[in-house]
């Protein structure tokens, strides 16, 4: 009796966790982008937008020109378009942003690129980076040039200045949800905040089509569909070719000196299957976690790693390394690793993560580096010597 009611505790606490984790599963995520599509009685409601990879955000189209965009966070935006006014009776929680959209406090660095790529960086006037934290030449001229002004970081926004400047709308990253007060703030004075989730997209491309959802607030759709058929078509000749079979593995050495992975349900190891390689941690942490990263120690980093045919440093927190040597340095038990004894070592460029809008690039040169070797011409990495 006493092992029925063990078993019977355990396989209730089992239901509860797997009902728990589910929740946050991609058909989730669209049945919660899928309700309330009633949301005026003065317009009506006509079509969806398509989406070939993007879960995190949807797209209705209703009559008279307005758009809802819809973010798996449940924040709703109505769009309405230059010269009509927003329907009345709207849900209490629709956000309405009024066409032509200008005087934007850009805090998600990834999103200055989608602006860049419709040619709508004009509309950006407020920056959550400063000019010398940019790659972006466009975004790092236009704060030289004081078109576009430095408004505090996520945590700490310069107020006096984002209410002086007339901002019209907050892009933040996800790291606001580390500060809720300052989201709350800003709305508080009468500013729509957007929180962009592209990054919790596990598709690669899924990220990238966020550009279309900028193509609807900008009023530039047919420049965003456009952009992003230009970058996917590049992925063409490699769609269909047969995995080469190499293992990679993309890490980091952090400042403690434990080792920064990827998961295996990331957008990393994904690029890499779809550039014809294979990522080296298979399962390596939970598939439903939001959470990209991981921490590993050295030790274990070895045993997981230590026969993988290319190894791929990460330059984004500690910057790009200068040779091999450099990297070697930070430990040791490197040198033991396959791909440093066959010289398939090589480091991403600092740019890499602000230009959000050339992932396929990227998966192009992993392509390329797993087929052609150090004779890859690569744009976003290079080959540690």
């Amino acid at each position: 009796m006493k092992h029925k009611k063990i078993f019977l505790i355990l396989l209730i606490f089992s239901f509860i966790v797997t009902a728990f984790v589910s929740c946050g599963s991609p058909e989730e995520t669209k049945a919660r982008l899928s309700e309330d599509r009633d949301i005026s009685p003065e317009i009506e409601y006509e079509s969806r937008m398509n989406l070939e990879y993007a879960q995190e955000f949807a797209v209705d189209y209703y009559s008279g020109g307005y758009m809802l965009i819809s973010i798996s966070d449940g924040s709703r935006f109505l769009v309405v378009p230059e010269n009509q006014e927003a329907p009345k009776n709207l849900d209490e929680d629709i956000v309405v942003l009024k066409q032509p959209m200008d005087h934007i406090y850009m805090v998600a660095s990834a999103v200055m690129d989608m602006f860049r790529a419709i040619d709508a960086m004009d509309a950006v006037r407020l920056s959550g980076t400063d000019t010398d934290g940019w790659y972006i030449e466009e975004a790092k001229r236009a704060m030289e040039d004081g078109r576009i002004l430095y408004a505090g970081k996520y945590s700490m926004p310069d107020y006096e200045r984002i209410l002086s400047e007339g901002c019209r709308l907050a892009i933040e990253n996800m790291m606001i949800t580390h500060t809720p007060e300052v989201q709350e703030k800003l709305e508080g004075f009468g500013i729509p905040v957007l929180v962009d989730r592209s990054s919790y997209e596990s598709h690669p491309l899924g990220r990238m089509e966020w550009v279309k959802l900028y193509g609807v607030l900008m009023d530039k759709e047919d420049e965003a569909e456009a952009a992003f058929k230009a970058r996917t078509e590049t992925l063409a000749d490699i769609s269909h070719q047969e995995s080469t079979g190499k293992t990679v593995a993309f890490f980091y050495l952090t400042a403690n000196g434990s080792v920064n992975v990827r998961k295996s349900s990331d957008y990393v190891p994904k690029m890499i299957e779809l550039a014809g390689g294979k990522y080296i941690f298979e399962n390596l942490g939970d598939a439903e976690s939001k959470a990209s990263t991981m921490n590993m120690q050295i030790e274990e980093f070895y045993a997981g790693a230590k026969d993988a045919d290319y190894l791929i440093y990460n330059s984004t927190v500690d910057g790009e390394m200068e040779s091999l040597d450099e990297l070697l340095a930070k430990s040791d038990l490197l040198k033991d690793f396959k791909a440093v004894k066959d010289g398939h070592v090589w480091c991403t460029t600092s740019n890499f993560y602000q230009e959000s809008m050339s992932l396929g690039t990227f998966i192009m040169d992993v392509h390329g580096i797993l087929t052609e070797g150090e004779t890859a011409a690569t744009a976003y990495m290079y080959l540690l010597r």
